[in-house]
């Protein structure tokens, strides 16, 4: 698998919490979207860790394109 599966064309919005760590699903293959489940097992993609530094909202990729990985660029509107 060389392209990740878009697994929406919106980003999806998320209250993060300090010192949390999430991790963020590269191949778009989770049903736990936007992070991680382990369906890219054998795709060879790996989930990207994200860590939260102070408690606010972010805005992470569905599309899987965005050049500001894990968090949404726009990327998604010209697919």
């Amino acid at each position: 698998m060389s392209e990740p599966v878009i697994a929406a064309k919106a980003p999806a919005k998320v209250d993060v919490q300090a010192g949390k760590t999430y991790w963020w699903c590269r191949c778009g293959r989770s049903k736990a979207q936007p992070f991680c489940d382990g369906s890219h097992k054998g795709t060879g993609f790996e989930p990207m860790e994200y860590k939260a530094e102070e408690d606010r909202q972010v805005y992470f990729c569905q599309c899987k394109h965005t050049a500001n990985a894990p968090l949404c660029d726009g990327k998604h509107n010209g697919l």
